[in-house]
């Protein structure tokens, strides 16, 4: 995904708790939308729009689907974030 989707998802606070969550370990859907005060309906939209941005994964096994991170997007973020700084000692 572009790194427009990435951002759009990562602007949601639901969706960064969600990350700060999935960081420790995968946890299944139902773990995740224990968390919070939503609908699971709600909280499989978030879990959607993460997984379309390409920030985390999903395995199901046996009745159950767990989510894990996916570090190399948000390296991919961080790497075009440092990129922006520029080199100070260039001249225009």
């Amino acid at each position: 995904m572009g790194m427009s989707e990435t951002l759009k998802a990562i602007s949601d606070p639901v969706r960064r708790d969600i990350l700060e969550m999935l960081k420790k370990e995968k946890k299944a859907a139902g773990e995740i939308a224990e968390k919070f005060k939503l609908t699971n309906a709600t909280v499989s939209y978030h879990l959607s729009q993460l997984k379309k941005a390409d920030l985390i994964s999903e395995t199901k096994y046996k009745n159950f689907i767990y989510y894990e991170l996916n570090t190399s997007v948000f390296e991919d973020v961080l790497t075009w974030i440092y990129g922006l700084g520029g080199n100070k000692n260039e001249k225009n």
